[in-house]
């Protein structure tokens, strides 16, 4: 379907995504195509939800990110409210989330507006918790110190059903994942785990995470949990430097919800969402995690190579010991017809094509 209107985010910080964005402008005026800045870190003025954001640029039918994987996740919160796609333009470091080299960024926009660029969905997380977040007085800029202002607190969902004891139902759609995290430098947060609406366990750690598939490549990363390939659902818990022999991260189910609640005997928890600092919770307070029914629609200029991305995001090279065997051989063969007993299996693109 043709581009109606862009919703443009750009990393103003960085020359390169600043010139990339006069190239959109340019592509969108010889169109006659609407392209709205989104300033999503302006100072100006109170920062809004991703609803708010997307209402405010007239409800893009596509969102182009310029800057590295920090800027993605603030372009996908605003397209997943309005149901549009998110084309990333590639100016990070250890990006793998965005796609498209800034050199490309024209071909780029004119596959997506012809119908030739492939689009991929992605599970993004959803939450209730016992009452409406909220970050107390005075103390969001203690937490926010030179970080800019903070989001607002996610909105409550028509749905909710708080004196049904369900807690009440927030407007948040996460991609990567969902922390809590301890707030005192010397006290970590006591939490009780419970995997599908049993208690697995009680944790005293500096952090729990609950990530996408997609955001198992990020801070649940970094704290040893498993990558999983973005293509699957699934609800990844991993404990962040916990004081108990299971320190294992678990892949639940993506219809098993992972609730975290905040032990009497705890210190506070902050609440983050993609990165974003949303609520703090006191001990008794808590929130369940699981899948939305939304989904973030990526563009793809074709099938994604995760696989080969995480061999080269992470320089990911053979064993010395290998050396002599010379470079590792294909395993399958895609320039050969695919046999039928692979066929609807994601192989390698053929040589031509890559």
């Amino acid at each position: 379907m043709p581009i109606q209107r862009i919703g443009l985010v750009v990393h103003q910080g960085r020359a390169a995504a600043r010139e990339a964005a006069l190239t959109v402008h340019r592509w969108s005026d010889a169109r006659g195509i609407a392209c709205t800045d989104i300033d999503v870190w302006a100072k100006d003025h109170s920062r809004r939800g991703g609803r708010e954001e997307a209402e405010a640029a007239g409800n893009p039918d596509l969102v182009v990110t310029l800057g590295g994987d920090g800027t993605f996740l603030r372009g996908a919160r605003i397209a997943v409210k309005s149901g549009a796609s998110v084309l990333g333009v590639d100016l990070g470091k250890v990006g793998f989330l965005t796609e498209v080299p800034a050199g490309d960024v024209t071909a780029a926009l004119d596959a997506v507006h012809e119908g030739r660029a492939v689009v991929e969905e992605r599970m993004t997380l959803t939450m209730r918790a016992s009452h409406p977040l909220e970050t107390p007085r005075g103390m969001e800029d203690l937490l926010l110190y030179g970080r800019g202002p903070a989001l607002p607190a996610p909105h409550v969902r028509p749905e909710t059903t708080e004196d049904e004891g369900w807690g009440v139902a927030l407007d948040v759609n996460a991609l990567n994942d969902v922390v809590l995290e301890k707030l005192a430098r010397d006290r970590q947060v006591s939490v009780g785990v419970y995997m599908a609406g049993r208690l697995l366990a009680s944790y005293s750690a500096d952090a729990l995470a609950v990530a996408t598939p997609t955001g198992s490549t990020a801070y649940s990363f970094a704290a040893g949990g498993p990558v999983l390939s973005p293509h699957m659902d699934a609800v990844v818990f991993t404990p962040i430097a916990p004081h108990m022999t299971f320190n294992r991260s678990i892949v639940a189910a993506p219809d098993e919800p992972v609730a975290l609640r905040v032990l009497p005997h705890s210190g506070q928890a902050a609440v983050s969402i993609d990165g974003q600092l949303r609520g703090v919770l006191d001990p008794g307070d808590w929130i369940g995690v699981f899948r939305a029914p939304d989904r973030v629609r990526l563009i793809r200029l074709h099938p994604t190579d995760f696989y080969g991305r995480l061999r080269g995001r992470f320089h990911l090279t053979d064993a010395p010991a290998t050396a002599q065997d010379g470079p590792s051989a294909p395993f399958f063969r895609p320039d050969t017809p695919i046999p039928p007993d692979l066929a609807g299996m994601r192989l390698p693109p053929p040589a031509a094509a890559r």
